[in-house]
């Protein structure tokens, strides 16, 4: 049976929110076309079939 939430106070939860971090995607490089570019590692092969260009 589905229970009602709690609200929780205002600085609880900014103070939640405040611990997560995003981190940039470790960057490799690639040839293309004759010239080196930093791409993240899982756009890769997307980039060399084609399918994203920069």
């Amino acid at each position: 049976m589905a229970v009602p939430k709690r609200k929780t106070s205002r600085s609880n939860t900014r103070h939640r929110r405040a611990q997560w971090k995003a981190t940039a995607p470790p960057l490799v490089p690639i040839t293309l076309d004759g010239r080196e570019h930093l791409v993240p590692r899982n756009l890769v092969r997307a980039y060399q079939r084609g399918l994203l260009t920069l």
